[in-house]
């Protein structure tokens, strides 16, 4: 398999982006939502009135009904304090209710985004990118925003009002007393800005690093079949290793910053509570204040000590939303390399004349194409020859505009592909490659993906064609059968024959096809042939072709050779006139004639 690198994804822009400039856009996100939110924030401030009156009231019973002895005064005000308690609980209620189902909201815009973007960036993009960080960003990044903008961003604003309104409350009351309790919030407030600080880099670490291991496993269950027949499981099993134990060490250190750090945020809390015992004691003693004021100070100093308990963890937690809100724009920033460019249009029903114009391509600085020019009629079928990374692939990824050409034009009925709809152009282009990909779904899906309006006598005309019906109507649950994901529970015939079924299903003009066949045994073989040429009757047809009948049918066949079109003409006057075809006829198709 591959070495397991931590690293950022190399087509997206890295940006060290301002932590309020990135939560004010997260923010953002609960607009549409305002409703729930309002509800949320005007229960957040009822249950900060009743903060603020509760440890009043409670002072008054100890001084009033308590220690002035009037028990009817007592039954009554504590059946009232029972009934403030109940309605703080249905405002919590509506507090985390509300806040949840706007945050809920948040997370599904976000991933339809995600997802929307990663479908629409180009090739390029997918080229550069690691499946398992995508992975990382879509589910975990956003799981972290819809936190932060929940939860979190609730008992934060719950702790700094309260924080604020309850010292207001305890100067007005003793402003020495509430100045020796207060002498503390200063330490707080700067311990935990400080520890935020330092987490943050420390969190972005560890989420890269979890990216990894989610990149690692992916890679690792997509290749199981290579990973046992290389003999290579103790050697991933020992790469995976070291990523976890990176991941462990990163984790542990996070572990032991909280670990350290809570505590030190209790201890400076409770010194409120030595302050009230030694110099409000004395208080009250001499007769300066009251016990039930002691009991409001105590009261008041214990309300603060669970905000910042929780300031202690929401912290933290802001400081990794920030980095999963900077790693998931990064995506939403990216600028797709193909897309429709202003004033696109759609190029309506084609005939299927293509035609390449000194056309160039570069990945990277690495030229792969040089100069590329000829035309192609409607109907008539192109063979492409070369050896590996001569250009073959390159040359059938720039007609559907999977890239763009870095010099000279690709038309299609004399127009420009990129003066085009993407969606307009790649609806009337079919393709079949060799790897075939199917999905985690039935026969059924898979053979509609490109239309999925196609009715029951379409979907089996199709696979009539593709000499797929027979396996098909055989299977456990004939076309409702699962054929798992990426289709390993069928052949590689058997996936081939499927994937024409679903090109003949769209009705493409274009058809761009790898006929490759040497993986399947011959009666596979002769029914693959005989789909493709229900394919390409009448259709505009490239095709990598590795077989002699596919080169002795095209109408024209291209020999590439280090990213040039070397030769071009038909089997017959090619074996006349050009000495590279000659030598890859005489490697690779004489011996399919000697057979025949």
């Amino acid at each position: 398999m591959t070495a397991h690198k931590a690293q950022a994804l190399p087509s997206i822009p890295r940006t060290e982006t301002p932590l309020l400039k990135l939560l004010w856009r997260v923010y953002g996100y609960l607009r549409p939502y305002w409703k729930q939110t309002l509800i949320a924030y005007a229960s957040l401030f009822a249950i900060l009135g009743l903060n603020t009156m509760i440890p009043q009231f409670l002072g008054w019973i100890i001084d009033t009904g308590v220690k002035g002895n009037q028990p009817q005064v007592l039954t009554w005000s504590v059946l009232v304090l029972l009934g403030l308690t109940v309605l703080k609980g249905v405002l919590n209620y509506y507090q985390g209710t509300m806040s949840e189902v706007a945050s809920q909201n948040v997370a599904f815009d976000l991933r339809n985004e995600i997802q929307k973007k990663l479908t629409s960036l180009s090739f390029s993009f997918h080229d550069q990118s690691e499946a398992g960080e995508l992975l990382s960003r879509a589910v975990q990044d956003v799981e972290r925003i819809r936190f932060l903008t929940g939860r979190a961003t609730v008992r934060i604003l719950e702790g700094a009002l309260l924080l604020v309104v309850t010292a207001i409350v305890m100067l007005v009351m003793d402003y020495r007393l509430a100045l020796l309790v207060l002498a503390t919030m200063p330490l707080l407030v700067y311990r935990a800005l400080y520890f935020g600080s330092r987490f943050r880099p420390l969190s972005q670490l560890v989420q890269k690093q979890l990216a990894v291991l989610t990149t690692a496993v992916e890679q690792n269950l997509r290749g199981t079949r290579e990973v046992k027949a290389y003999v290579q499981e103790d050697a991933e099993i020992e790469r995976f290793g070291r990523e976890n134990a990176r991941w462990f060490d990163l984790s542990a250190r996070s572990a032991q910053m909280q670990a350290v750090n809570l505590p030190l945020l209790f201890l400076i809390a409770n010194l409120g509570y030595v302050a009230i015992i030694l110099y409000g004691g004395r208080q009250v003693v001499q007769g300066q204040i009251t016990i039930g004021e002691i009991i409001a100070f105590i009261t008041y100093v214990g309300q603060l000590i669970e905000p910042v308990r929780r300031l202690g963890m929401i912290i933290p937690a802001v400081a990794i939303a920030g980095s999963a809100a900077e790693r998931i724009f990064d995506i939403l920033d990216t600028v797709s390399e193909v897309r429709d460019e202003p004033g696109a249009v759609s190029i309506g029903q084609i005939q299927g004349r293509v035609e390449f114009e000194h056309v160039s391509f570069s990945y990277g600085r690495k030229k792969v194409l040089n100069d590329i020019n000829f035309r192609v009629e409607a109907g008539q079928t192109i063979a492409l020859l070369g050896s590996t990374g001569s250009g073959k692939s390159t040359i059938i990824s720039l007609v559907p505009r999977f890239y763009d050409p870095s010099e000279g034009r690709v038309l299609v009925d004399g127009t420009d592909v990129r003066k085009v709809t993407l969606h307009s152009l790649r609806s009337q282009i079919g393709i079949v490659m060799q790897d075939t990909t199917l999905f985690a779904g039935t026969i059924r899906e898979n053979i509609t993906f490109g239309n999925e309006q196609a009715s029951e006598e379409e979907i089996i005309r199709a696979a009539r064609a593709a000499q797929a019906h027979e396996f098909i109507i055989q299977s456990a649950q004939g076309y409702d059968t699962r054929v798992g994901e990426r289709g390993v529970t069928l052949s590689g015939g058997q996936r081939q024959r499927l994937a024409i079924a679903r090109a003949l299903l769209m009705d493409p003009r274009i058809l761009i096809l790898d006929d490759a066949t040497a993986s399947v045994d011959a009666e596979t073989e002769h029914l693959i042939q005989l789909a493709f040429q229900n394919l390409v009757r009448g259709r505009t047809t490239f095709v990598i072709a590795h077989r002699l009948s596919t080169v002795r049918n095209a109408d024209q066949i291209i020999v590439m050779d280090k990213g040039r079109i070397q030769a071009m003409g038909t089997h017959e006057t090619l074996l006349t006139s050009s000495r590279l075809y000659v030598e890859i006829y005489n490697r690779q198709l004489k011996r399919q004639e000697t057979t025949a």
